[in-house]
Formats: structure tokens, C-alpha cells, sequence
């Protein structure tokens, strides 16, 4: 491979001269680095100072990513735009939550492994823990316009997780749940509330908060209690939150500051033609049951028509999923009443997939006692539907639908 530029230079650099700046630009690097640290140490001590509990707080200042480098936290997060590839932050959390859950593979004993990873790196893998899937939601809602941060802190049983959290201009607080795209409203408990005052149930699953940050804010909490039921999400007030400097953050999370910081991808299309991802895993699901019904001894008629009834049925789940807001429900249930003689039953069972591979999800579905009803259903009249609908969504992340069915005639 050769590599021209045109016009061509009248002058080059040396490589003498490349090397001399590299080699600056690093000991740059590494003198804001060194800067940091002492900074972010003295910040440490501080909050310390401030109650001794303090020390079994989860503030994660610095993480080790994919290379082992340990890195500032607020240096995974950036502002992403989407471009047109995502239509609302609701959207870009339901894209988050495709991407699978992974936790970082653990060399030898010891308890988990703690590995952040950078975007670049989550992205490419198209896998990762909860940390990864929070910077990334928190940078897509931050490209949103929303004030966005991840908190890290535990669920239940202790396990420490990382979710996001955005604030509304009104004050309120919505937790986002990265790894499924759950929305939570958070609403505090006051402590100093007369004992028979009602006090509102905890909404989501989270339990302990010890910092939030993003890509220019970092916030350790120093309520008395870092219970997320009693926590006040009111980072202007010091006696709440410890924040560390804007601009000590700024000289090693800011794009540009430094040069080890990874460069930050734009979201790639996807290249998967939905239609024919669902045709041909359709197809493949089709086969699969005329072959375990075979097995059994059982004929399969197919009812083209019912099969195609379901459809909108699974695009309501879908934007359901995005939306929150369940709708088209009435027409389909309206639909499937005319498609289904009188004296007749029909039976449905929906299902979710991360994944394209039919035998797998095939396996999957057969687990469920009331999936095996409709697939192995005996009867009179036996008509059989099938419909997959795949959703893709960008670096080729799929919501993968399918949808068997069943009607018959009723024997009494």
C-alpha cells in the first residue's frame, strides 16, 4: 500500500524533529498526569476529613481499562451525538441495553475484575459490564442535552453497579437503568418527616450511591447516609456532595488535553437488512418446528395470514420498549378475533432475543411449558403462525421478536 499526498510537501519533517515532539507532547501528558493524582490525593484526604466512614464509601476516582491503564473516570464519558442513527435518549437507552452484558473475565481467583472500558473498545467488542453500558447512555443522553451523570454505588445484596442518573430542570431525578433501559423516578425520603407521615416505597433497585460524575463533574457523597432512599441529588449544596475542580478534571478528561486519551467513535450504521434478518429467521423457525412436530408424529399446516397478523403485535412490544408507552394493542387483538373462526382458540406466546441464531432461540422458547403447548398443539382445525420481527439499531445491535401461535377448534 502506498501513500501520496497531494500536493505534494515542498518540506517534511525530520524524523528527528516527529520524535522530539512526541516526546514532549508525552512528558506533557504525563506532567498533567502526575498533577492529577497529587491533586486528586489531597482531594481523597479531604473527604476523609470530613467522617471516617467516608473510607468504605464507592467513590471511583481512577479505573483500569481494557489496557490496563488506570484513568480518571470522568474521561469515559463524553459528549456523543448520534446523528440521525437515534431518535430520543429513550431510544439511545433501549440501543444501550442491546449490546450484551459481559463482566470482565477474572485471571486466576480472587472476586471480580474491574475493567472499564473505553468506548472505542465497548463499541468494537459490541459486549461489556455495567460500567461500560452507563458511560455510554450517560454520553448519548449528555449529546441529548440532558444533565446526565453515572452513579456508582450497589443494588441489592451489596453487588456494586454503576447506573445513570439525569436531573430535570424541575428538580426531579430519573435513574436509567442502562443494562435494560428501565426509567425510575427517584423521589428522597425525609428523615426528619413526623414518624406516621407515608413515606414513598424505593421505585428502583439500587440501594447505596457513593459518587456520580460525567465528562466535567466529579461528586463524592457525604450525606451521613449513602442510601439512595434518603440521598438528596442536590450537588450545588457542599455539605451533600464533596465536588473535586472543574478545571483539575478539564487538564486530563477534556478532549484534546491529553494525548493518551482514546479518540472517541462516532456510532456506526448498521449494515443488517431488518426485512431479510426476519425472513430468513423466520424460514429457519418454520423448518425447526415442521421438524419437532414431525417428531412427534404431529402434521404442520401453516396459516399464512395469522402469521402476518402478528407483526404489528410485536412493533407495539418494540416501541413499548423504546417509548414506555404501550400502544396498537386494540387492532391487533380486533385483527386476530376476525382471524379466528367462532368455536375456535388461539393461543400466543411472544418472546425477546439479543441474538439471530434460530436453534438457540428455537431451544429457548421450547423451555416455556406454555411456548411447547403451541408448538406441540394437537387438536382439530390445528393452524400454526410464526412471525419474527428483528430490529436493528446501530453498530448492528438487534431486538430480535418472535411470536408463535395457535388456533384450533375447541372440543368440549
Amino acid at each position: 500500500v502506498s501513500l501520496e499526498l497531494y500536493p505534494p510537501l515542498t518540506e517534511t519533517l525530520s524524523a528527528d524533529i516527529i520524535s522530539t515532539q512526541q516526546s514532549l507532547e508525552r512528558q506533557r501528558t504525563a506532567e498533567k498526569e502526575r498533577l492529577f493524582l497529587v491533586y486528586a490525593k489531597q482531594w481523597w484526604r479531604e473527604f476523609l476529613e470530613i467522617r471516617p466512614s467516608h473510607q468504605s464509601k464507592l467513590v471511583k476516582i481512577f479505573a483500569q481499562d481494557e489496557n490496563g491503564v488506570n484513568r480518571p473516570v470522568c474521561s469515559n464519558v463524553r459528549v456523543l451525538r448520534a446523528g440521525r442513527l437515534l431518535e430520543s435518549p429513550r431510544q439511545a437507552a433501549r440501543f444501550v441495553s442491546l449490546l450484551a452484558h459481559e463482566k470482565a473475565p477474572v485471571v486466576g481467583g480472587g472476586g471480580k475484575q474491574e475493567q472499564w472500558c473505553t468506548l472505542m473498545a465497548f463499541l468494537c467488542r459490541g459486549k461489556g459490564d455495567c460500567e461500560d453500558h452507563a458511560t455510554l447512555l450517560c454520553s448519548l443522553l449528555l449529546g441529548f442535552g440532558l444533565d446526565a451523570y453515572v452513579c456508582v454505588g450497589t443494588k441489592a445484596k451489596g453487588a456494586t453497579h454503576a447506573w445513570v442518573l439525569t436531573r430535570g430542570t424541575d428538580g426531579s431525578i430519573t435513574f436509567w437503568e442502562s443494562l435494560t433501559a428501565h426509567r425510575y423516578l427517584h423521589r428522597a425520603i425525609d428523615p426528619d418527616a413526623p414518624p406516621l407521615a407515608p413515606t414513598p416505597k424505593p421505585s428502583s433497585p439500587y440501594r447505596t450511591v457513593g459518587c456520580v460524575f460525567n465528562h466535567q463533574t466529579f461528586l463524592a457523597n457525604c450525606q451521613p447516609s449513602d442510601a439512595v432512599e434518603l440521598c438528596v441529588f442536590d450537588f450545588q449544596v457542599e455539605s451533600r456532595w464533596k465536588a473535586m475542580s472543574e478545571e483539575a478534571l478539564k487538564s486530563v478528561c477534556a478532549p484534546g488535553s491529553t494525548t493518551s486519551l482514546p479518540p472517541l467513535p462516532p456510532l456506526c450504521a448498521p449494515s443488517l437488512d431488518p426485512a431479510a434478518a426476519s425472513n430468513h429467521l423466520e424460514l429457519e423457525m418454520r423448518y425447526l418446528v415442521s421438524e419437532h412436530r414431525k417428531d412427534l408424529d404431529l402434521a404442520t399446516v401453516w396459516d399464512d395470514h395469522l402469521s402476518y397478523l402478528l407483526s404489528s403485535a410485536l412493533s407495539a412490544y418494540e416501541l413499548e420498549r423504546c417509548t414506555g408507552v404501550s400502544c396498537g394493542n386494540e387492532e391487533f387483538q380486533d385483527a386476530v378475533r376476525r382471524a379466528v373462526p367462532d368455536g375456535h382458540t388461539f393461543k400466543g406466546f411472544p418472546i425477546h432475543f439479543l441474538h439471530r441464531n434460530a436453534r438457540r432461540a428455537f431451544a429457548t422458547c421450547l423451555r416455556s411449558p406454555f411456548c411447547e403447548e403451541i408448538v406441540c398443539c394437537r387438536g382439530d382445525h390445528v393452524r400454526l403462525a410464526v412471525r419474527v420481527r428483528v430490529f436493528v439499531y446501530p453498530e448492528n445491535a438487534c431486538a430480535v421478536w418472535l411470536m408463535f401461535a395457535c388456533k384450533y377448534r375447541s372440543v368440549l
